[in-house]
Order: C-alpha cells, then structure tokens, then sequence
C-alpha cells in the first residue's frame, strides 16, 4: 500500500510554530541565567572578587589603625617624645650631644 500524502493545516502548522518559538524564547532566557553576567556560573567570580575586597579592606583598616595610632602619638598636647626624637633624627637630620652616630651601607 502506498502512503497517502496528507495536507498540512495552517492552523496546525501555526500552532507548531508558536511552540517552537516559545521553546526557543525559554532555552534562551535559561541560557541567559545560567550564562549571563548575573548567572549562576558568574557567582563564582563574583564571590571570588568579595574575597579579594574583603582581604584589601582587612589590609587597609589596619594601615589606617597604625596611621591612627601614630597621629595620636604626635597630638599637639601630648606628644610621644620617643616618636618625636625619632622624627627629628630622622626628617632635620639631628642627634643629641651624647649620641654616636654609625653610618650604614645603602643595600643600592
């Protein structure tokens, strides 16, 4: 027997072609979340450079706890006089009548 040809509704060939367009509308929005710069394979990233941050911020709230410390020590009313004549040997280049001053090697 041979197979009979059947004729294609336009109805049925519209609906079909709707649901193919919706399952291609899905598979791309489910792309786009997985792959997308806010899907889930980006998280990874994201938490990677959260711990970047959190380690330069541990490391730059302690820097500033030092730079703190050290403007307290320098306080106009109560200045810290080992860290004041350390400042002045160091920055004009000063030492008192009683030292002995041992040049050291620049490591250049």
């Amino acid at each position: 027997m041979a197979k009979a040809k059947r004729k294609t509704n336009p109805e049925e060939f519209r609906a079909k072609l709707v649901t193919a367009a919706a399952l291609v509308a899905l598979l791309l929005i489910a792309a786009y979340a997985l792959l997308g710069p806010t899907g889930i394979l980006a998280w990874a990233e994201y938490r990677q450079a959260i711990n970047e941050r959190s380690q330069e911020l541990a490391k730059l709230e302690k820097e500033r706890d030092a730079l703190r410390n050290r403007q307290r020590l320098l306080d106009r009313d109560n200045v810290d006089p080992d860290l004041a004549g350390e400042l002045m040997r160091k920055e004009l280049n000063v030492v008192a009548p009683d030292e002995i001053v041992i040049p050291l090697k620049d490591n250049e």
